[in-house]
C-alpha cells in the first residue's frame, strides 16, 4: 500500500468537496452551479472507485460495467434535477 498515493488522493478529494460547498454559496446561476458540481462529484466517484474500491487494477470490463452504473446514475440526477425546475 501506498500511503502517500492515498493522502493525496485524500486531498485532493477534501479540496474538491470544499469547492463544491464553494460553488454552493457562490452565486452562481443554477445550471452553472449544477454543472460545476455535477463534474466534481463524477470526478472524485471516478477516483474513489479507482483507488479505494481497487477498480484501476480490476479487468478493464468490470471497470466498464462500473462505469455504466455511474453514467446511469448521473443521467437520473439529471433528469430529477430538470423537473425540480
Amino acid at each position: 500500500m501506498n500511503t502517500k498515493l492515498y493522502t493525496v488522493i485524500y486531498v485532493v478529494l477534501f479540496v474538491s468537496a470544499t469547492v463544491q460547498v464553494l460553488v454552493e454559496f457562490a452565486g452562481l446561476a443554477y445550471w452553472t452551479a449544477f454543472a460545476l458540481i455535477m463534474v466534481l462529484s463524477a470526478a472524485k466517484a471516478v477516483l474513489v472507485a479507482a483507488y479505494f474500491q481497487h477498480l484501476r487494477w480490476e479487468p478493464r470490463s468490470l471497470t466498464y460495467l462500473v462505469g455504466i452504473g455511474l453514467a446511469a446514475a448521473l443521467a437520473l440526477t439529471f433528469a430529477a434535477s430538470y423537473s425540480i425546475l
